[in-house]
């Protein structure tokens, strides 16, 4: 064991859960209306709390087990043969569960997003547990565990290279978001804009740092590797920033705060994939693509497909995470076999565990609230709770 490494881990472990709670939280309740936030709330938190359950339960084995190149197997269920002595690689193992337990956590999380002011609950809760069990962890398996995407696999020596999630991550819960945004329809009254920017960059400001233990501590080290991974997440997702920022300023004539820590986000998303295997200079580049590519992406799912994707999950995770998953085969750190490979084959796999759960679970729990409770607002009909006293 390395006292360096663990050490780093452990911070890097608390950072992403910062990420989910609260900054996911605080990201995406306040793009939403007043009615609606703490549901949006509810969502990121029931959601941490479920998915650390069935981590330890199922998650960490079928994700991290050793049954075969497609499917981890059950035999560390429950952590079975796992002391505080066992190691994965120079950290203890238990660490590196709690390490990856963060990203089963947020990755169902993003989800939230598509889905916000109309969704039920019994239905995400639901939905959330059995799709990050189906869906993630054996992906998780396939790419970061010796599975058959992998260096050695069906690609050859040189696998499918996803260094913190650009595919495992934000491809997965972009392409779940876009499907369940499509079967639920679009919300009755999409004309409101956010009801509390200054959460939405509070919460944006928490994805950000939190991020440095996203990427840097993919790296499972205290090293050079990890220092560079949090340079480049950093530069790209100032860049980001500050390209959405522009291009919003030229089509509209004004630069908005939403924008500008979206285009944040969207930088973010854009060189996690890639934020091993790049320079700062590679990270510029990215990111300066991705606030325009990612804004884009948002006119044509929005406006041009009609989709309700309602917080861009699509358009910003899952454009930027496969935008930054192509961008190593540019670069060169990657074949291109492999990285358009890996996304087909994930992507595929997504789109029918997700439309299969889909049909299964709305079957059990209700997919969309009832009209009356829309317009009412899911705080107080479905949690029994206002975020704001209306009185006052």
């Amino acid at each position: 064991m390395n006292g360096a490494d663990t050490a780093w881990i452990m911070v890097a472990t608390a950072l992403v859960l910062f990420m989910t709670l609260p900054g996911l939280a605080l990201f995406y309740g306040g793009l939403v209306r007043a009615r609606n936030v703490l549901s949006v709330f509810m969502h990121c938190y029931a959601i941490a709390c479920l998915m650390s359950v069935l981590w330890l339960a199922f998650g960490y084995s079928i994700a991290f087990g050793d049954a075969n190149a497609y499917w981890g197997g059950l035999g560390k269920m429950f952590l079975i043969g796992v002391t505080a002595d066992t190691l994965a690689g120079t950290i203890p193992e238990v660490l590196f569960f709690a390490f990856q337990m963060t990203f089963a956590i947020i990755t169902p999380a993003l989800i939230v997003g598509a889905y916000v002011e109309r969704v039920g609950f019994g239905f995400v809760m639901l939905f959330s547990g059995l799709w990050m069990l189906l869906c993630y962890a054996p992906v998780v398996h396939w790419i970061w565990d010796g599975g058959f995407l992998s260096d050695g696999g069906i690609f050859g020596e040189t696998g499918v290279k996803d260094f913190a999630g650009g595919i495992v991550v934000h491809q997965t819960a972009a392409i779940a978001a876009l499907l369940i945004a499509v079967f639920l329809g679009p919300r009755k009254n999409q004309t409101t804009p956010p009801h509390n920017p200054g959460f939405v960059m509070i919460g944006a400001a928490m994805l950000w740092v939190g991020w440095f233990g996203f990427n840097g501590g993919s790296q499972l080290a205290a090293d050079g590797g990890a220092a560079m991974a949090i340079t480049v997440t950093h530069i790209s997702a100032a860049t980001a920033s500050l390209t959405w920022a522009l291009w919003e300023k030229i089509k509209f004539g004004k630069a908005s705060l939403v924008g500008i820590v979206t285009g944040t986000i969207a930088g973010l998303a854009s060189i996690t994939p890639a934020s091993g295997f790049v320079g700062p200079v590679e990270a510029m580049i990215i990111g300066a693509i991705a606030g325009v590519l990612c804004q884009e992406a948002v006119v044509l799912i929005r406006n041009k497909l009609k989709i309700d994707d309602t917080l861009d999950v699509f358009a910003v995770h899952g454009v930027g995470g496969i935008f930054g998953t192509i961008m190593i085969a540019v670069f060169g750190a990657g074949t291109w076999a492999a990285q358009l490979g890996g996304l087909t084959v994930v992507g595929v796999y997504t789109v029918v565990v997700t439309v299969v759960l889909i049909y299964v679970v709305k079957a059990i729990s209700p997919l969309r609230v009832d009209l009356e409770t829309e317009t009412s607002g899911l705080d107080l009909v479905v949690h029994g709770e206002r975020a704001y006293d209306m009185s006052s």
